[in-house]
């Protein structure tokens, strides 16, 4: 059995206990205080018993040492030591994000940490303190062969922000994620733009779907498939030939002047008196779901004969092979106006500011240019409806 003991001039209690090898041990327990030290040592005995049945598991391990760390913090400090599991950190996580996150970012925050949990199975339930680097590394490692290597780099950059939280609170003696690198992305193809061609039989494709619409406001913004699909109608004024998107990636609020193209576009549309109401309904309703934009635009590709079909070829691997990404996307529409703009002779700093890219420098140019400078850019863009 485990005793503390105390040597002429030491300052430190000694704990004797006997390890798996039946030899019995004595060892500082680098304390002054005899409580913690009988708390030090009930450990240390608990661990060798479990190693000498054989039954020391690295998740028996980390058991042992929380359930003694909290009884030597009861001893100093004569409270509860506080404690959470996984899901309880990343519940109460959750809720003091939800001040400084847009509601998408906070969903996103959320769908990683449920499947962390599905993960983790019943080792959710338990103190988040005995979360191991590899179990993260292990978790990252499933969502990139499931899913994509991006999606696995998002979930480590999320668990090392909330566990960073923990560790800011105490809860943690370190990081844990953040000793979780990212994998390096692998590359299939270089994304390209659309080509002028390639533009017009998308648009014959769309027909008169939301789709057109869709197509001719980031190909004339410049902006991503969220932000054009969740546009509002109080984000247009067709009186000052304006769009103002509400950046979902930057939170940032950003004004654009509309190319005749896409104002001719826009005046032809049913008008409404639900300023609140989105510009393309239909399409709004699937941006809830993730992953279903692109897909649906991926179809819009296949019937401009500009992308392969996608066949539903039974593998047997079901989904859990990544899928390999295309050199088009919708994302394409994005470079395709960079690449229109640079070609009409506008400067990088007003192709960078139109396209909302962020960076200190860009930044700091963006402040000297008019609105002028900005419309006259887009008004040089080529009309792809002709």
């Amino acid at each position: 059995m485990a005793s503390v003991h105390k040597q002429p001039g030491k300052p430190f209690w000694y704990c004797a206990f006997t390890t798996t090898d039946s030899i019995r041990r004595f060892r500082s327990t680098k304390t002054k205080n005899k409580g913690q030290a009988e708390a030090i040592c009930a450990a240390w005995e608990k661990a060798e018993k479990h190693g000498r049945a054989g039954t020391l598991t690295p998740d028996k391990a980390r058991e042992v040492l929380t359930a003694g760390l909290e009884d030597i913090f009861l001893v100093s400090n004569c409270e509860t030591l506080k404690t959470y599991t996984v899901r309880q950190w990343g519940k109460q996580w959750l809720e003091s994000k939800l001040i400084e996150n847009t509601s998408r970012t906070h969903e996103r925050y959320a769908g990683v940490l449920e499947r962390f949990y599905r993960f983790l199975g019943a080792r959710a339930n338990k103190n988040i303190a005995g979360v191991a680097a590899t179990e993260i590394s292990a978790f990252r490692d499933k969502l990139a062969a499931e899913l994509s290597t991006n999606t696995a780099n998002l979930a480590v950059k999320t668990l090392r922000v909330c566990f960073g939280a923990a560790y800011s609170q105490d809860l943690l003696t370190s990081n844990t994620a953040a000793k979780v690198k990212k994998l390096k992305l692998r590359t299939f193809g270089k994304r390209r733009e659309f080509k002028p061609g390639e533009i017009r039989l998308l648009l014959q494709a769309a027909g008169d779907s939301e789709w057109r619409g869709l197509i001719l406001t980031g190909l004339y913004t410049a902006q991503r498939l969220g932000d054009v699909a969740r546009l509002r109608w109080n984000q247009v004024n067709l009186e000052t030939k304006e769009i103002i998107f509400h950046v979902s990636k930057t939170t940032a609020v950003l004004p654009l002047p509309m190319a005749p193209a896409l104002l001719d576009y826009f005046e032809g549309l049913p008008s409404t008196d639900n300023p609140s109401a989105f510009v393309f309904p239909k399409v709004a309703e699937l941006a809830k779901r993730t992953g279903t934009l692109s897909n649906q635009f991926y179809k819009v590709m296949e019937q401009a004969g500009i992308a392969p079909a996608r066949k539903n070829v039974e593998t047997g691997e079901g989904h859990n092979k990544p899928r390999t990404p295309s050199a088009l996307s919708f994302h394409s529409l994005r470079h395709s106006a960079v690449t229109f703009l640079k070609a009409a002779g506008v400067s990088d700093a007003v192709a960078q500011a139109i396209a909302g890219h962020q960076s200190a420098a860009v930044s700091k140019i963006y402040t000297h240019l008019s609105a002028d400078d900005l419309r006259g850019a887009v008004n040089a863009l080529p009309d792809v409806t002709k």
